[in-house]
């Protein structure tokens, strides 16, 4: 299995779940109101008076051959709102219970 880090602006909230549904991902643990900076575009999101944007994240784990699609989607998702901001990573998950 394969634990997916998704990270993005909260205006993306409704695409990135629907994305999650398209890709048959069921299971994810969702966190509102972060708050970060990315390396390369856009403006920091800090809840704060001059940056008021806010993140959220979501975290999910899916069988290895799922991987490339959920990436391609957040891709796709990148491009049409690149300055509003959505990031994945991608780890190795040793064992579950």
């Amino acid at each position: 299995m394969k634990a997916i880090f998704i990270v993005f602006n909260q205006a993306l909230s409704e695409k990135v779940l629907q994305m999650l549904d398209r890709n048959n991902v069921r299971g994810f643990s969702k966190w509102e109101d972060v708050k970060g900076r990315g390396t390369n575009k856009g403006e920091p999101h800090m809840g704060t008076h001059t940056w008021p944007a806010l993140n959220s994240a979501i975290l999910t784990f899916v069988e290895a051959g799922q991987v490339e699609k959920v990436l391609n989607a957040v891709n796709e998702i990148n491009k049409e709102a690149e300055k509003q901001g959505i990031r994945a990573f991608v780890w190795n998950t040793e064992a579950t219970v």
